[in-house]
Order: C-alpha cells, then structure tokens, then sequence
C-alpha cells in the first residue's frame, strides 16, 4: 500500500492519510469541508460542499488521477434533506460522469461538519 498526501487538502484529523494506494485502486478517506490553507471547516452547507469537492480533486490529481476515474462516492449528511442542494454540486462538480453512490442521512460528522464524501477511483480501469 502506498499513501498518497498533498498540502492542497486539509490534514486529516485522525489517525488515518487522506488516501491509500492498493492495486489499481486509489481509497480517498472521507472528505470534510476544510480549507487547507486555515485548517477551519467552512461555513454553512453550501461552502462546505464546494471545498469538499475541491479536496478530493488536489488529493486525486496528487494521485495522477481525475474526478472520472472515480468510480465509487459515499456520501454522509448530517442532514438527510441537504440531499437536494448537495446533489447540484456533485452535478457540477462529475458533469456526464457517473460513479456508483450511496448517500446517508442523520448522521454526527467530525467537528460539527455538514458533508463528509469519501471516493474509490481506479487507475487503467477503462
């Protein structure tokens, strides 16, 4: 297994890296949405979205990967109904590209976060 870090995310806040290398897989660890440069999670949902999405892709392209070699998101919410304005950004964020999802509801995230993502992508998978 190799670890994968980059200083554009943010340093996990555990005993844990931001991503592991095994095989022809890349495992993303579950993304917050903390800005890298302040270490402070960002304020309300929608700006906690975005930065979650732009941590994934600096730890992706660390990894010489892209958003469509994604090819599993797990998403958890504190909020079950922030499903709705979730799903615009992950719209925005994979375009045409559609990785396989679940998504879960109700939940108690590290440091009060709203959104935690985490992501499967595979390297030579096409």
């Amino acid at each position: 297994m190799e670890t994968i870090y980059t200083k554009n995310a943010p340093e996990p806040v555990g005993a844990y890296s931001q991503a592991a290398k095994a095989g022809e897989l890349l495992f993303v660890s579950g993304q917050l949405g903390i800005d890298p440069s302040s270490g402070e999670l960002e304020k309300g949902l929608e700006s906690q979205s975005k930065r979650v999405f732009q941590n994934i892709e600096a730890i992706l392209t660390e990894a010489k990967l892209s958003k469509k070699d994604v090819v599993k998101v797990s998403i958890y919410l504190a909020n079950i109904e922030d499903f709705a304005k979730v799903n615009e950004n992950y719209r925005e964020f994979f375009g045409e590209h559609k990785p396989a999802r679940a998504t879960l509801g109700g939940l108690s995230l590290p440091l009060n976060g709203l959104i935690e993502i985490e992501v499967v992508a595979g390297y030579n998978l096409s």
